[in-house]
């Protein structure tokens, strides 16, 4: 049960308080009046009578004047996403109850795109929308990770890249790791082949600088660390990647960038499945419905992943590898309700499970400490993650709120059997959370509320003499706000911030050796992350050379809570979160009447207070065994660009650019922690690396292409970690293509190669990724 302490209570003053606001009568009364109670509570009654609502109908269209079925359509006021729509198979669309008032409706239908239309809905009238698409190489999109509200990717002032569910179709890509391969600013490396570690590194931060989000769900462990191998694209509606820290939104863990996952769920009924098989024994089935009946929607998901591996001899000692194997299953539900007045409930539900051998790193051997495959060692993972969701919308006194509460609960296993034994690990969390949406005029609206989370983790190695295992367990209290500014149509300005309270559980140091319980210090800290963000849309004329100029800014902190070992393994009383600040400007400019869309971005990191061992060489430094004294910075250059053709042919090109730099600890001048010294680059971030993906779509198929590669980058002895010293690992290109047949309406037939030309490389130095691979299979999608 989750119990919430007396300082967390009060942290949800900010909700309460903006609700008793709201309830105030609209502007436009006697300012400095005294009024009675008796009055002031008729005058509050009578402001809340809402108007007649109104209503919005249109039909979608093509270049060709063709209907569009199935397309999302968006309503927006100035400040957020009021609804979303799906149209039916005619093309055609209904919002249904609308309050008055100015909107913008947008469309999403995947290729093209609509100008933003201007609807006025009078009281009790419906208003008459037709809607005509034109190509584009940009989407529309809705997302949720930029603000505390849905806005149109349009209007988000953050360095965001969203990936559709036909993006990842058209590439036929199986994890979400995967499509992170092309997304600016991100680097991913896999220790091997399929199901094997996969880490994150955003704009130069460590591996545990990203917060994960699951259809809103935090699925991060204690203090941030994340292993993308199992995370399946499969039921995968859209991926949202923010840049930057947005701690100010979601608090802790989320210091340098944020990926929000949101699965499928509702829209038209339909039923989807798919069958592969291929090289290294690879074999991955998937299926899924989906769909809307009324009131209610729902969404199911099941995936089964199984691959022998590499089973070819091992660069490093001449043997044959085995204990390469994975297998991993997946399984996902979601439904919903929503009433006529706009109210929402929503609960989802992922649980995941794998198995994989560790044969360990059989490639390269720089000082030959690898001496035999590893045919032992297994890891076995879990996850079960539930939520729930409510959002009442009403208008009180002519102002647009909405009300959303809420709750989540994760758990995280994780059993590594060695040649020394059984290591186990866990972390749980559990959540709620209470916000408000105001909407104060036509060009400001505010977000306020109140976050509480209890999190909890083990490990084998958390002991303590004469108790056993020790749990850590964590309380945070998060209060947040933010406003949404529009003072002109053109300008966005968001500016947001959060306090988060952190109070822990700290093993004491003094045990009684005779005492059957642990004992705890508590260690309280509050810190606070502000964020400000701002966008200048200059539009063009569709129809000419040059379209619209969009510049956009942003400046924010955020902060990662440190883990369960750096909490257990120190006699520090002060360890504190590693903290980042962040600074970065961009602008994107629309061509050839938006089928061609570029795009820069410059930004820099700055990464303070790093948790390091202290050691005899930094002793001077701190008397404590770990400490906050580490330091390091980033800067870089992230390049995109986005083609579409009316012929068919897509295109997505990348580049970053990115200069990392080790900096001096703390009060020591000059020196960085061993085995670095200062100004070496970061582990695993290459200065250069570089996406280009393509697609064909003509009639019933689609077809692929990916070429990806990077410098070289720093990494450490792959068997003994920095103990072994510090190598380069050489850079790569590697190039993936497929396609895919549609054979009958609800029949395709798929195929691709991984690493076409069988480039050998390394992602994680001393870790050998797959060679050439090539999986075939159908897929079936029923009811679309």
């Amino acid at each position: 049960m989750l119990q919430i302490p007396r300082p967390a209570l009060r942290t949800g003053g900010l909700s309460l308080l903006l609700l008793i606001f709201i309830l105030l009568p609209a502007p436009g009364g006697d300012a400095g009046t005294l009024i009675s109670p008796a009055a002031g509570a008729h005058r509050v009654l009578e402001a809340a009578v809402d108007p007649p609502a109104g209503s919005v109908r249109g039909t979608v269209t093509d270049p060709d004047g063709a209907r569009v079925p199935h397309a999302r359509v968006v309503l927006a006021s100035a400040l957020s996403v009021v609804a979303t729509t799906e149209a039916d198979t005619e093309g055609q669309f209904r919002f249904s109850p609308v309050a008055p008032g100015r909107y913008d409706l947008r469309v999403m239908a995947e290729g093209f795109r609509a100008d933003p239309i201007d609807v006025a809905v009078a009281p009790g009238q419906e208003a008459r929308v037709p809607v005509s698409l034109h190509v584009s190489a940009v989407t529309e999109s809705v997302v949720v990770s930029a603000a505390q509200v849905e806005v149109p990717l349009a209007r988000a002032a953050d360095s965001i890249t969203v990936l559709s569910a036909r993006d990842l179709l058209a590439a036929q890509v199986e994890t979400v790791a995967d499509a992170m391969r092309s997304v600016p600013g991100l680097t991913v490396a896999r220790n091997g082949g399929r199901g094997s570690v996969t880490s994150l590194f955003p704009r130069g931060g460590e591996s545990d600088f990203t917060l994960v989000l699951v259809d809103g769900i935090k699925a991060n462990a204690f203090g941030g660390g994340y292993d993308f191998s199992a995370l399946s694209a499969g039921d995968v509606e859209r991926i949202e990647v923010v840049r930057g820290p947005e701690s100010a939104l979601f608090g802790a863990e989320a210091i340098g960038a944020v990926v929000q996952v949101i699965t499928k769920h509702g829209g038209s009924p339909r039923l989807e499945g798919a069958i592969e098989g291929g090289s290294f024994g690879t074999s991955r089935v998937t299926a899924g419905t989906w769909g809307s009946r009324g009131a209610w929607s729902w969404g199911v998901s099941g995936e089964r992943v199984a691959s022998t591996g590499f089973t070819g001899v091992a660069p490093a000692t001449g043997e044959r590898v085995s204990n390469d194997d994975f297998l991993s299953t997946h399984g996902s539900f979601s439904a919903g309700w929503r009433a006529a007045n706009g109210a929402d409930l929503r609960a989802t539900g992922h649980i995941t499970s794998s198995d994989r051998g560790f044969p360990g790193p059989f490639g390269s051997n720089p000082i030959g400490a690898y001496t035999q495959v590893d045919r032992l060692s297994r890891g076995v993972t879990g996850t079960r993650q539930v939520g729930g969701r409510w959002t009442q919308p009403f208008a009180p006194g002519g102002r647009r709120v909405r009300q959303t509460i809420s709750a989540n609960d994760l758990d995280l296993t994780s059993d590594f059997t060695s040649v020394y034994g059984l290591s186990a690990s866990a972390s749980s969390r559990a959540g709620v959370r209470s916000q408000t949406d105001v909407d104060l005029s036509t060009a400001l609206a505010v977000s306020a509320g109140a976050e509480v989370q209890r999190e909890r983790a083990t490990s084998t190695f958390i002991t303590a003499e004469s108790v056993g295992p020790v749990p850590i367990r964590r309380w945070v209290a998060g209060s947040f706000a933010e406003a949404r500014y529009q003072p002109v149509m053109p300008l966005t300005l968001t500016a947001g911030v959060r306090a988060e309270r952190i109070e822990r559980d700290r093993l004491s140091r003094n045990l009684d050796p005779y005492s059957p319980r642990p004992t705890f210090d508590t260690d309280v800290r509050t810190f606070v992350n502000p964020r400000i963000s701002a966008a200048f849309l200059f539009a063009g004329s569709r129809g000419g050379t040059l379209g619209w100029t969009r510049v956009h800014a942003a400046a924010g902190t955020g902060i990662r809570a440190p883990d369960a070992l750096e909490i257990a393994f120190t006699d520090n009383p002060g360890l504190k979160p590693e903290r980042s600040r962040s600074v970065e400007a961009g602008v994107d400019q629309a061509a050839a009447s938006e089928r061609l869309v570029v795009s820069a971005t410059v930004f820099f990191n700055r990464y303070d207070d790093l948790i390091v061992a202290v050691g005899p060489a930094l002793a001077d430094a701190s008397r404590y065994r770990t400490d906050n004294i580490s330091n390091a910075s980033s800067i870089g250059v992230e390049l995109a660009g986005a083609l579409r053709t009316a012929w068919g042919l897509g295109a997505r090109l990348s580049y970053t650019y990115l200069g990392t730099e080790i900096l001096a600890v703390d009060r020591l001048g000059e020196r960085a922690p061993t085995p670095f010294q200062v100004g070496d680059p970061l582990l695993r971030r290459p200065r250069h690396s570089a996406s280009l993906d393509l697609t064909f779509t003509r009639r019933g198929l689609t077809a692929f292409a990916r070429v990806g590669g990077r410098a070289r980058s720093l990494d450490v002895e792959p068997s003994y970690g920095t103990y072994g010293g510090l190598f380069y690992n050489p850079g790569f290109t590697v190039v993936d293509a497929g396609a895919s047949w549609r054979v009958a309406s609800f029949v395709e037939v798929i195929g691709r190669i991984g690493n076409v030309f069988d480039r050998r490389y390394e992602e994680t130095f001393g870790f050998p990724t797959l060679g050439r691979n090539a999986t075939v299979g159908v897929r079936i999608a029923a009811g679309r």
